[in-house]
């Protein structure tokens, strides 16, 4: 509502959901900077309030700070925590996501739930696809049958593209975080 009509009264909800996912709020955080809301998808939850961060800074609220902090949150995606959580892309990626048809064998072969307990990279690369994400102490396993972190899915991805794309639209038109200010990670 208060993109539609920018009144005030509508900035407070905004405003507390940061202060709530900021450091210091409710929301833990891994050692190595992830805000952590819950085990499963946990770069799910992290990379759609990066998504809604950029979005507010969009609208005026608070944009330098939303924006470190949304910058932060998918670089750690993208590979500042020692490895990157995007199949195919940066530093050590995964190469084992829990994603039925990128593990398949090559047609004729037959694809069946056994695939899943076979260690080894996945048949077909996934790029792009960023998995669930670590646990709370930024522990992570790149294994087919780890669900919980290594599951690819639409919720987890669509917040993640978002703010990737929001931040490229930031570095084209020269208002990214590392182009305007202090740019350090993790969001202190």
């Amino acid at each position: 509502m208060y993109n539609l009509t920018a009144d005030a009264q509508y900035l407070p909800p905004i405003e507390g959901t940061f202060t709530e996912w900021f450091p210091g709020g409710s929301v833990p955080y891994t050692p190595k900077g992830l805000a952590f809301r819950l085990q499963w998808g946990s770069l799910r939850y992290s990379s759609n309030m990066a998504a809604a961060a950029l979005l507010a800074a969009n609208m005026g609220v608070h944009p330098e700070e939303y924006r470190h902090w949304a910058m932060c949150q998918i670089h750690y995606a993208l590979g500042d925590a020692g490895h990157s959580f995007v199949v195919g892309f940066g530093d050590n990626p995964p190469v084992a996501p829990h994603h039925r048809s990128s593990s398949c064998p090559w047609s004729p072969a037959l694809c069946n739930l056994n695939i899943v307990h076979i260690d080894t990279p996945n048949v077909h690369t996934l790029y792009g696809a960023l998995v669930g994400g670590p646990g709370s102490g930024d522990d992570y396993k790149d294994s087919r049958g780890n669900y919980v972190n290594n599951e690819v899915a639409n919720d987890y991805n669509a917040g993640f593209q978002t703010a990737v794309a929001g931040l490229l639209h930031l570095l084209v038109n020269s208002e990214h975080p590392e182009q305007t200010g202090d740019a350090t990670c993790p969001f202190k």
